[in-house]
Protein backbone atom coordinates (compact mmCIF):
# COMPACT_ATOMS: atom_id res chain seq x y z
CA UNK A 1 0.00 0.00 0.00
CA UNK A 2 2.74 2.48 0.93
CA UNK A 3 4.48 1.62 -2.34
CA UNK A 4 1.47 2.76 -4.33
CA UNK A 5 1.17 6.00 -2.34
CA UNK A 6 4.86 6.77 -2.88
CA UNK A 7 4.59 6.06 -6.61
CA UNK A 8 1.52 8.32 -6.95
CA UNK A 9 3.24 11.10 -5.03
CA UNK A 10 6.47 10.85 -7.00
CA UNK A 11 4.62 11.20 -10.32
CA UNK A 12 2.63 14.26 -9.21
CA UNK A 13 2.91 17.21 -11.62
CA UNK A 14 3.76 19.80 -8.93
CA UNK A 15 6.60 17.64 -7.66
CA UNK A 16 7.96 17.14 -11.16
CA UNK A 17 7.80 20.92 -11.76
CA UNK A 18 9.61 21.57 -8.46
CA UNK A 19 12.36 19.09 -9.38
CA UNK A 20 12.74 20.66 -12.81
CA UNK A 21 12.75 24.24 -11.47
CA UNK A 22 15.45 23.65 -8.85
CA UNK A 23 17.40 21.10 -10.92
CA UNK A 24 17.23 18.41 -8.24
CA UNK A 25 18.54 15.04 -9.45
CA UNK A 26 15.47 12.82 -9.73
CA UNK A 27 17.39 9.91 -8.21
CA UNK A 28 17.23 11.54 -4.78
CA UNK A 29 13.45 11.40 -4.89
CA UNK A 30 13.17 7.97 -6.49
CA UNK A 31 10.64 5.66 -4.86
CA UNK A 32 11.97 2.27 -5.81
CA UNK A 33 12.76 -0.31 -3.13
CA UNK A 34 16.53 0.14 -3.09
CA UNK A 35 16.42 3.93 -2.83
CA UNK A 36 13.83 3.84 -0.03
CA UNK A 37 15.80 1.18 1.86
CA UNK A 38 19.04 3.16 1.58
CA UNK A 39 17.26 6.26 2.83
CA UNK A 40 15.91 4.34 5.83
CA UNK A 41 19.32 2.85 6.59
CA UNK A 42 21.20 6.16 6.45
CA UNK A 43 18.50 8.16 8.23
CA UNK A 44 18.17 5.73 11.13
CA UNK A 45 21.92 5.30 11.43
CA UNK A 46 22.31 9.06 11.89
CA UNK A 47 19.17 9.36 14.08
CA UNK A 48 20.69 7.18 16.81
CA UNK A 49 23.87 9.31 17.05
CA UNK A 50 23.72 12.00 19.75
CA UNK A 51 24.90 15.06 17.86
CA UNK A 52 23.52 18.38 16.67
CA UNK A 53 22.47 18.92 13.06
CA UNK A 54 21.65 15.32 12.19
CA UNK A 55 19.89 16.39 8.99
CA UNK A 56 23.09 18.10 7.82
CA UNK A 57 24.95 14.84 8.49
CA UNK A 58 22.50 13.02 6.19
CA UNK A 59 23.17 15.61 3.50
CA UNK A 60 26.91 14.87 3.73
CA UNK A 61 26.19 11.38 2.35
CA UNK A 62 24.45 12.76 -0.77
CA UNK A 63 27.55 13.02 -3.02
CA UNK A 64 28.67 9.48 -2.17
CA UNK A 65 25.51 7.35 -1.95
CA UNK A 66 22.26 7.58 -3.90
CA UNK A 67 19.21 7.26 -1.66
CA UNK A 68 15.76 8.73 -1.18
CA UNK A 69 16.60 11.97 0.57
CA UNK A 70 13.15 12.84 2.00
CA UNK A 71 12.87 9.39 3.61
CA UNK A 72 16.36 9.70 5.14
CA UNK A 73 15.57 13.14 6.53
CA UNK A 74 12.27 11.88 7.95
CA UNK A 75 14.09 9.01 9.68
CA UNK A 76 16.31 11.59 11.39
CA UNK A 77 13.20 13.13 12.91
CA UNK A 78 12.67 9.97 14.96
CA UNK A 79 15.17 11.41 17.40
CA UNK A 80 13.41 14.61 18.38
CA UNK A 81 13.45 16.54 21.66
CA UNK A 82 10.80 14.22 23.10
CA UNK A 83 12.45 10.92 22.13
CA UNK A 84 16.09 11.95 22.60
CA UNK A 85 16.38 11.60 26.40
CA UNK A 86 15.03 8.01 26.55
CA UNK A 87 16.98 6.98 23.42
CA UNK A 88 20.29 8.34 24.66
CA UNK A 89 19.73 7.02 28.18
CA UNK A 90 19.07 3.55 26.76
CA UNK A 91 22.23 3.83 24.64
CA UNK A 92 24.20 4.90 27.72
CA UNK A 93 22.88 1.96 29.77
CA UNK A 94 23.59 -0.47 26.94
CA UNK A 95 27.13 0.85 26.49
CA UNK A 96 27.73 0.66 30.24
CA UNK A 97 26.46 -2.92 30.31
CA UNK A 98 28.68 -4.10 27.45
CA UNK A 99 31.73 -2.26 28.78
CA UNK A 100 31.03 -3.58 32.29
CA UNK A 101 30.94 -0.06 33.75
CA UNK A 102 28.67 0.91 36.62
CA UNK A 103 26.27 3.55 35.18
CA UNK A 104 26.25 6.95 36.85
CA UNK A 105 22.94 8.15 38.33
CA UNK A 106 21.82 10.81 35.88
CA UNK A 107 20.38 14.22 36.67
CA UNK A 108 18.73 16.18 33.90
CA UNK A 109 20.70 19.39 34.38
CA UNK A 110 23.28 21.01 32.15
CA UNK A 111 25.67 21.32 35.09
CA UNK A 112 25.56 17.57 35.72
CA UNK A 113 26.23 16.80 32.04
CA UNK A 114 29.09 19.29 31.92
CA UNK A 115 30.66 17.80 35.06
CA UNK A 116 30.19 14.13 34.05
CA UNK A 117 30.65 14.19 30.28
CA UNK A 118 34.01 12.43 30.58
CA UNK A 119 32.41 9.56 32.55
CA UNK A 120 29.46 8.99 30.24
CA UNK A 121 31.04 9.74 26.84
CA UNK A 122 32.56 6.32 26.08
CA UNK A 123 29.61 4.17 27.30
CA UNK A 124 27.16 6.49 25.52
CA UNK A 125 28.90 6.31 22.16
CA UNK A 126 29.59 2.58 22.48
CA UNK A 127 25.85 2.05 23.00
CA UNK A 128 25.21 4.47 20.16
CA UNK A 129 27.35 2.37 17.82
CA UNK A 130 25.41 -0.76 18.79
CA UNK A 131 21.99 0.83 18.21
CA UNK A 132 23.06 2.71 15.07
CA UNK A 133 24.47 -0.36 13.39
CA UNK A 134 22.09 -3.07 14.51
CA UNK A 135 18.98 -0.88 14.70
CA UNK A 136 19.32 0.56 11.21
CA UNK A 137 20.24 -2.82 9.68
CA UNK A 138 17.31 -4.53 11.44
CA UNK A 139 14.80 -1.97 10.16
CA UNK A 140 16.40 -2.16 6.69
CA UNK A 141 15.92 -5.94 6.60
CA UNK A 142 12.38 -5.76 8.00
CA UNK A 143 11.24 -3.14 5.46
CA UNK A 144 12.92 -5.09 2.65
CA UNK A 145 11.07 -8.25 3.70
CA UNK A 146 7.73 -6.44 4.00
CA UNK A 147 8.22 -4.69 0.66
CA UNK A 148 8.95 -7.97 -1.14
CA UNK A 149 6.02 -9.66 0.60
CA UNK A 150 3.74 -6.82 -0.52
CA UNK A 151 4.90 -7.20 -4.13
CA UNK A 152 4.29 -10.97 -3.99
CA UNK A 153 0.78 -10.45 -2.62
CA UNK A 154 0.02 -7.91 -5.34
CA UNK A 155 1.18 -10.36 -7.99
CA UNK A 156 -0.96 -13.16 -6.54
CA UNK A 157 -3.98 -10.86 -6.41
CA UNK A 158 -3.32 -9.73 -9.98
CA UNK A 159 -3.13 -13.36 -11.22
CA UNK A 160 -6.43 -14.20 -9.51
CA UNK A 161 -8.13 -11.21 -11.16
CA UNK A 162 -7.03 -12.38 -14.61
Amino acid sequence: MIRKILKKTSSHKKLRDFIKKYKIPAGYLSTNRKMILRGILIGLFIAFIPMPMQMAAVLLYVPFIRFNLPIALAMCWLSNPITMPPMYYMEYLTGSFFLNIQPEPIEMTLKWFKDNLGNIFIPLYFGTAIYSIFGSISVYLAVNFLWKKSVQQDRKRHKKER
